[in-house]
């Protein structure tokens, strides 16, 4: 079975905060942005004037290239640039752009206060992104209402005072990013989640299988290998009747493992198996004749439930077999309403035991097979009756 190792809580990865997952967003091309910054700076660059080195000229153009800076700068990613520095960068922005308004004589130095209002809404979020836009606003405006520029009587104050309205496609472009991103990642979460289930499963397939490997191998090798160790024994007493009998009865084994493997490959293909047939064939092979009683209302039962109850009695006639050696096997099957009981139980052995080395998991393989189907199992000596001295296992399943 395959070992999966717990990840401590402080090894795993937070998931990313909105509006600053590094992760691109389908159908989001950052060039777009890149270009329409680019395509902002060539226009203002044909247009704007004054531009010199000297005087109004040289204080256009360096407003012109904080401005250009400002603007280029909505291409960097926002989980590279905390909030608190995007808020200052886009506050000294709006001032820069209301400035190139004031000071330019003519041309397009308006587009970065619309751009740059723009990305305030999609960078902040929606209040202090309408604070700013609104600042932005009222400074625009006011430079061109109170004449404070060359070029005032070009452009109205209203065009100002319109500066800031691109902040409401910027939150929506928002709003829209972090719906995709949380789509994305309910769709993660949902694939880790199935992903999970589908490991678990495999894991309690694996279990499960392994619990039938046991049954099918190493209580069949075992009975099998105690005959064999029987002959081997009994051909230094020249008794070839019961040499003879030892190996007969490992041929038995050896039928009955066939048959167990068979059950096996039809538990694996989730072939139902007739319960009561199944469980008169095994004791039947097993030697023991007419032992099972079935009390209640007998009714089909789940694959899942019959294969279990089937591997249940197996496990106690292999152990009765091993422990037991020619005591009697008694079984009972109870159907009631809300259960279904499963009792088999051996009186003292009558012939010497020799139980070799078991491997341990018989008793632990019935517990888990019946918690399973969320029922019990208990198994113990008997200390009164007529079976003083044996061994009795007890499975009760819900129905």
């Amino acid at each position: 079975m395959r070992y999966v190792r717990p990840v401590p809580a402080t090894q795993i990865t937070p998931p990313p905060v909105p509006g600053a997952d590094p992760r691109p967003i389908p159908g989001q091309d950052p060039r777009t942005q890149w270009a329409l910054s680019i395509a902002v700076i060539v226009v203002g660059t044909l247009t704007i004037r004054p531009m010199g080195v000297t005087g109004q000229g040289l204080a256009v153009a360096l407003l012109f290239v904080v401005n250009s800076l400002a603007l280029l700068g909505r291409g960097l990613p926002e989980h590279r640039i905390p909030p608190r520095a995007a808020l200052i960068w886009l506050s000294l922005s709006i001032v820069a752009a209301a400035a190139l308004l004031g000071a330019s004589r003519s041309g397009t130095s308006y587009l970065f206060a619309f751009f740059i209002a723009g990305h305030i809404g999609y960078r902040l979020e929606a209040r202090p992104a309408l604070v700013l836009a609104g600042a932005c606003s009222l400074l625009c405006a006011g430079v061109l209402y109170f004449r404070l520029g060359p070029g005032h009587e070009l452009l109205p104050w209203v065009l100002g005072l319109a500066t800031g309205v691109p902040v409401v496609i910027g939150i929506v472009n928002r709003s829209k990013q972090q719906s995709v991103r949380s789509a994305i990642s309910a769709a993660e979460s949902a694939e880790r989640a199935a992903r999970a289930e589908a490991r678990t499963a495999v894991l309690t397939e694996r279990s499960r299988i392994a619990r039938d490997v046991h049954d099918v191998l190493a209580h069949s090798l075992a009975g099998i290998n105690m005959q064999l160790e029987l002959a081997d024994a009994l051909l230094d007493t020249g008794d070839l009747a019961k040499v003879r009998e030892a190996n007969n009865k490992a041929h038995s084994l050896v039928k009955e493992s066939l048959k167990q493997a068979q059950w096996t490959v039809h538990a694996l293909r989730e072939d139902s198996l007739p319960l009561l047939e199944s469980l008169a064939a095994m004791f039947e092979s097993s030697g023991h004749q007419d032992v099972l009683t079935v009390t209640g209302t007998v009714r089909e039962m789940p694959a899942q439930v019959t294969q279990n109850l089937l591997r249940i009695a197996q496990e106690a006639l292999t152990n009765a077999a091993r422990h037991a050696p020619g005591g009697r096997v008694a079984a009972e099957l109870a159907f009631a309403d809300a259960s279904i009981t499963l009792r088999i139980r051996n009186r003292p052995a009558t012939r010497e035991v020799n139980p070799g080395l078991g491997s341990g998991m018989g008793l632990i393989g019935m517990r888990e097979r019946v918690a399973l189907l969320g029922g019990s199992v208990t198994a113990g000596p008997i200390t009164e009756g007529q079976d003083q001295g044996g061994w009795q296992v007890e499975a009760v399943i819900a129905a």
